[in-house]
């Protein structure tokens, strides 16, 4: 650049942070460390280990099989990680020490001359660096590890990057780091694009613990999660998600904006893994910081978190902490579940769930005006008690009611404290509130699918009738919480099996009652059986049909569960129409 930018456009503090973590980024972009610790978005790749990079012909067939010693059945097990790992992807060193000097901050007087920082370099021919960053650029000075001297050292070198001046001094810098830039260039990009749904790993290689300037600064900074590019701004995370989903969808490139909005937002994870783990670590003040630090609340950038402990023993008749730490997977579940579905005008909300060492923490989005009043006095649809006091709202009904046959669950009633019927289109811990934005949110999605009743909570609950088949492998068995449901592939694959079941049961009947008719009038002599009988007959065959395969209606297939059913705490109206699952 010409230096008449430099004085147009001069190096900041912030500028020069982002300028050393990019070089940092730079220099560590083989280094698969960051991948297995899941550092600034990365994830751990094969795809340049099975494609054996640009030494794989297009002739050569590429073996994609796993190795021997992680399949059923080896003996002989060695002690190695999972992860494959090719030899010739060893990363480059360029440096051997790159960090912050002890130096800093620079002192009153040298601010005002421009000084941001003072880094300290070891170059691979064991050669130390004192190194200024200035509003001008980068160059050497003449301090020492106890001396120090701000002047800049000769012959005098300033260059506007950092890279550039350390290529100058270090011929061995510059010869690796042009190598590890052509290597770098040369991988797929999906290895170099950080990915936005991050996949962290739970078993990972022992490597070296080298020096990180940026690693220890970003550790011992809190940014209190908000965004470098936009320093001092909270972002409105559910207005961001509830805004995306509102767009329109009618048109191809409709449906397209939408989706890549929506797929903007997809930090969303990010920024709640970094709260989680500034929650875990105290960083974050507690709504609650009188209560004990298991029941404790936090709001983080517009986030809420939660821990996955039973609070208020609400989840005692269930199993507990165990349940309560089962809850937050379910809702997430139910939460991707509705989300899929995808009905206009019913919002979920921004839910993430993160393992950090050893406590399970629930994020999730602020329902507007949520935080002015009481839970209770906010749900106008479901229970917060489970089934004492039960509401039901038209909206919701309406707008449930859209979601109950891709999800497969049965309208049903309840009872509620007064003996009320109670009509509700999901699980009774679903709940309804209406936020001051004037939008209907459903939250507390665990009880989406239906109960797996092979898996039972105390063996002092009723014992119900069971097939033979499940009491010869041992079921129903014991289980530590009673949120055990049925997977939606499971649910799928049974309605599948059972509409194969409808079909073959329809066209047989069918086809004997045409032979019947045919042999009748044979018989007789007469005309052919009227259109009104033939239409009779049909609906005698669906009808039968129907009631085989467990339909829940008798005019035409329809298989749907009540999530409700086997529930503790909950009275129904009637015996409830499920159809129990032994697996």
């Amino acid at each position: 650049p010409h230096p008449f930018l430099y004085k147009m456009y001069p190096y900041t503090v912030r500028d020069a942070r982002l300028h050393l973590r990019h070089v940092r980024d730079l220099l560590r972009s083989l280094d698969p460390s960051d991948a297995y610790n899941g550092v600034n978005c990365s994830s751990l790749s094969y795809l340049t280990f099975y494609t054996k990079g640009d030494k794989a012909s297009e002739k050569e067939s590429s073996d994609c099989s796993p190795p021997d010693y992680i399949l059923p059945g080896c003996k002989d097990r060695p002690l190695i990680p999972l992860q494959p790992f090719r030899d010739d992807c060893k990363p480059l060193q360029c440096l051997r020490v790159l960090t912050m000097s002890s130096w800093n901050p620079p002192p009153g007087n040298r601010k005002m001359h421009g000084d941001l920082m003072y880094l300290n370099v070891l170059t691979m021919e064991d050669k130390e660096l004192n190194i200024t960053s200035s509003t001008r650029g980068f160059y050497l000075n003449q301090s020492t590890t106890f001396n120090f001297n701000p002047k800049p050292a000769l012959p005098k070198i300033l260059c506007h990057s950092l890279v550039e001046l350390l290529s100058q001094v270090s011929p061995a810098f510059r010869k690796t780091f042009s190598a590890l830039q052509k290597k770098r260039v040369q991988q797929h990009p999906y290895e170099r694009i950080a990915a936005p749904f991050q996949v962290f790993t739970w078993v990972a290689r022992h490597g070296d613990h080298t020096l990180d300037c940026v690693r220890a600064e970003e550790t011992h900074t809190s940014r209190m999660g908000q965004d470098e590019h936009t320093a001092g701004q909270n972002r409105d995370w559910n207005e961001e998600l509830q805004g995306c989903r509102e767009l329109a969808r009618n048109s191809l490139q409709e449906r397209l904006h939408r989706e890549r909005s929506i797929f903007k937002v997809s930090d969303f994870v990010a920024a709640a893994t970094r709260g989680a783990v500034a929650v875990i670590d105290g960083d974050v003040m507690p709504l609650n910081p009188g209560e004990a630090p298991h029941v404790q609340m936090f709001i983080w950038n517009n986030l809420f978190f939660s821990l996955g402990f039973d609070i208020s023993e609400h989840y005692s008749p269930l199993g507990g902490n165990t349940a309560a730490h089962a809850a937050a997977i379910c809702d997430l579940r139910g939460a991707q579940a509705y989300t899929s579905v995808d009905v206009e005008g019913l919002h979920t909300l921004g839910t993430a769930v993160v393992d950090y060492r050893g406590i399970r923490v629930s994020a999730q989005t602020i329902v507007p005006g949520i935080l002015e009043k009481n839970q209770e006095q906010s749900v106008v649809y479901g229970s917060s008690d489970y089934g004492k006091t039960v509401f039901t709202h038209p909206r919701f009904l309406e707008l449930l009611d859209k979601t109950s046959e891709p999800l497969r669950i049965q309208r049903h009633q309840v009872l509620d404290h007064r003996n009320s019927p109670v009509e509700l289109c999901s699980g009774i811990e679903t709940k309804g509130i209406l936020g001051n934005d004037g939008r209907p949110y459903i939250l507390d999605l665990l009880r989406t699918f239906p109960p797996d009743l092979n898996f039972q909570f105390s063996e002092t609950e009723e014992r119900r009738e069971v097939p033979k088949e499940c009491l010869l492998f041992g079921y129903p068995r014991r289980h530590h919480h009673s949120l055990a449901s049925l997977r939606p592939e499971l649910i799928e694959a049974f309605a599948q099996h059972r509409y194969e079941l409808y079909v073959k049961m329809v066209s047989q009947d069918l086809i004997q009652t045409e032979e019947h008719d045919k042999a009748l009038e044979q018989r007789i002599g007469d005309a052919a059986t009227s259109v009104a009988d033939m239409e009779f007959q049909r609906r005698s065959v669906i009808m039968k049909a129907c009631e085989a395969v467990g339909s829940v209606s008798d005019s035409c297939f329809d298989i749907r569960f009540n999530p409700d059913v086997c529930s503790p705490g909950i009275q129904h109206t009637c015996a409830q129409t499920h159809i129990l699952l032994c697996l």
